[in-house]
């Protein structure tokens, strides 16, 4: 994310003032503004509910039955902690239900119920975030209800197992899904314009469990409304998946780099390691680029460190996008990355370093009044030309990046091979 005029940074230390205690102020001006303007609208879809909603016990005690499914949700996966960046739970499974049965007012203060447990006893996060969190899923939570609601008089009549009120159920689900999913991904664009919006939208796993979200919801506000003790048989299930998603996510974190999410140098030497066996059994060529941002310490003493992450935040972003799904890009560590393309011959592989030199080049960072520019240098290493295993190829790459920078930087190498001795003839040949 770009800092916008209001961050103050101080170069050298990377001590932000303003930005240091309000976060939000130090995000993109867009950005600012539209979560401003969704928890402006969550708020006044809370005025308006509130005026028109008849408080009934029956309702309250429903509403505080799945807060308190979602509450010991919470706390069975709180020993697992949460990963950094946007996770995916099952919490959906409670509020989802909330909207279906309960008036809009209740579908919009679950999210906020959940989250400020979230917050205080799993993972303390930046404060906006949980605020525009609740906000939108308030606002998706609502709208679905209002539109359940106009189609289903009384919503008791949902566990009766009829058609046309399940119909309902589920097109205001995906109703719900559609609309959290669109002002998730237009946070996420909007503070990355450069980010692709296949990238925030779904993907087949994201699609994959916002199904069973989707199940999981209606299923659960089915049993609801049979009978609130029927929330004690679905209470396991639902924590066990949910212990079970979390526990993936973990793993998958502990294979990324946490500022651009890229394979760490670990995850990556594993599966190039792979590539490497693979590449060997079936002699296909294969490629490893080291790549470096040229001269980020200056980056990082005028503008601070605040700036150099974004940096490379910007950099893994915009080589993750001129690179092939099935190739292996990780961060090595510093301001260096290393790249493993399967397949890839000596002309392939120059062509790809010299795409990646190019794009990074024509990158424009913003940062207060200013943009910032980098390049990178390059080094290139050819399996059964510079090595046969993975230790030979990162020697032979990094010995062709200290020659690009030698030779001025912003440059693709490639280590020279030097020809084999001639064999030596013997002295006194048989005749």
């Amino acid at each position: 994310m770009a800092a916008t005029s209001h961050a103050s940074i101080r170069s050298g230390d990377g001590v932000s003032t303003l930005a240091g205690r309000w976060p939000l102020l130090g995000q993109r001006r867009p950005l600012v503004v539209y979560l401003c303007a969704i928890v402006a609208l969550d708020l006044a879809a809370i005025m308006v509910c509130a005026v028109t909603t008849v408080f009934q016990w029956h309702d309250l005690l429903t509403f505080g039955a799945l807060m308190a499914c979602g509450a010991v949700c919470i706390e069975a996966t709180r020993r697992l902690g949460m990963p950094a960046g946007v996770s995916r739970d099952l919490l959906s499974a409670w509020w989802l239900p909330v909207a279906l049965l309960l008036p809009p007012l209740y579908a919009i203060f679950a999210p906020i119920v959940l989250q400020v447990l979230l917050q205080v006893r799993v993972r303390a996060t930046v404060l906006y975030r949980r605020v525009f969190t609740s906000a939108a899923i308030g606002l998706a939570g609502c709208t679905a209800s209002v539109a359940f609601h106009w189609f289903v008089d009384d919503p008791w009549v949902l566990p009766q197992g009829s058609g046309p009120p399940i119909l309902y159920a589920v097109a205001a689900a995906v109703l719900f899904s559609l609309l959290n999913i669109a002002l998730i991904a237009i946070a996420a664009h909007t503070a990355d314009p450069d980010i692709a919006w296949r990238e925030v939208l779904w993907d087949r796993e994201s699609l994959t469990l916002d199904i069973v979200e989707l199940c999981l919801g209606v299923t659960v506000a089915i049993c609801c409304g049979l009978n609130l003790a029927l929330l004690i048989l679905a209470l396991p299930p639902v924590v066990l998946l949910q212990r079970s998603l979390l526990h993936a996510q973990l793993q998958a974190a502990a294979r990324t780099d946490a500022k651009t999410g890229l394979l760490n140098a670990a995850a990556w030497q594993r599966e190039a390691d792979t590539e490497i066996v693979r590449a060997r059994r079936t002699g296909d060529s294969l490629a490893v680029l080291i790549i470096d941002i040229d001269h980020f310490k200056r980056v990082n003493d005028a503008y601070g460190h605040l700036v150099g992450d974004q940096v490379l935040v910007a950099v893994a972003s915009t080589m993750r996008g001129q690179l092939r799904d099935y190739d292996v890009v990780g961060r090595f560590g510093g301001e260096e990355f290393v790249v493993l393309l399967p397949g890839a011959d000596s002309l392939e592989a120059r062509q790809v370093a010299e795409r990646l030199r190019t794009r990074v080049g024509h990158m424009a960072i913003p940062v207060d009044d200013t943009l910032i520019g980098v390049t990178i240098s390059v080094g290139v290493a050819l399996m059964s030309v510079h090595g046969d295993d993975l230790i030979d190829l990162l020697a032979a790459a990094d010995l062709a990046l200290y020659r690009a920078k030698e030779l001025g930087r912003d440059r693709v190498c490639i280590p020279a091979v030097q020809p084999p001795p001639p064999s030596a003839l013997p002295n006194d040949p048989i005749s």
